[in-house]
């Protein structure tokens, strides 16, 4: 299946994407670790079944020296011994905040404790924000069928640039 629009060829759309990696590249620029900011976009790409943001976040992680067994194991992190106590509650945290219509109280407090226990201010911006910004990006990608499979490490900065 063809994409159903090209959000690279539409002037609102690349005005808009600029702004919108403007936002990342706050996240990118943070104390946040680069290789949590990629395991947690994954993970939400992937529970929202974005084939594009899949791709994308983990090829940018291969790139920056993410091993494969832990981007393989990111969708298991639970049942994984390859992540960080730091990494997992960052992980929940994704799952939560992108599942928020699958539980009433959205962030549980026991996710949101084992954030503060292992992230400081800074960080937990980042990361709130790194979820909030993924999900979008995933929505937008899924909501015009942009698939995944062509894409390559630096690509989204190149064609914004």
């Amino acid at each position: 299946m063809d994409a159903r629009f090209d959000m690279f060829a539409n002037e609102i759309a690349v005005k808009f994407a600029k702004r919108f990696a403007n936002a990342g590249l706050v996240i990118h620029q943070s104390p946040l670790p680069r290789s949590t900011q990629e395991l947690v976009s994954l993970r939400a790409s992937q529970i929202n079944g974005c084939g594009w943001c899949i791709d994308m976040h983990t090829k940018e992680a291969s790139a920056a020296g993410e091993s494969a067994v832990r981007l393989n194991l990111v969708a298991a992190w639970r049942e994984s011994t390859v992540f960080s106590e730091a990494e997992q509650a960052a992980l929940a945290l994704a799952e939560e905040g992108t599942r928020l219509a699958d539980a009433h109280e959205g962030v549980s407090d026991e996710t949101w404790a084992a954030v503060r226990k292992h992230y400081d201010d800074d960080q937990i911006a980042a990361l709130v924000a790194l979820v909030a910004l993924i999900n979008a990006a995933n929505r937008m990608a899924v909501i015009v069928h942009q698939r995944g499979g062509s894409y390559e490490p630096g690509m989204f900065a190149a064609a914004l640039g």
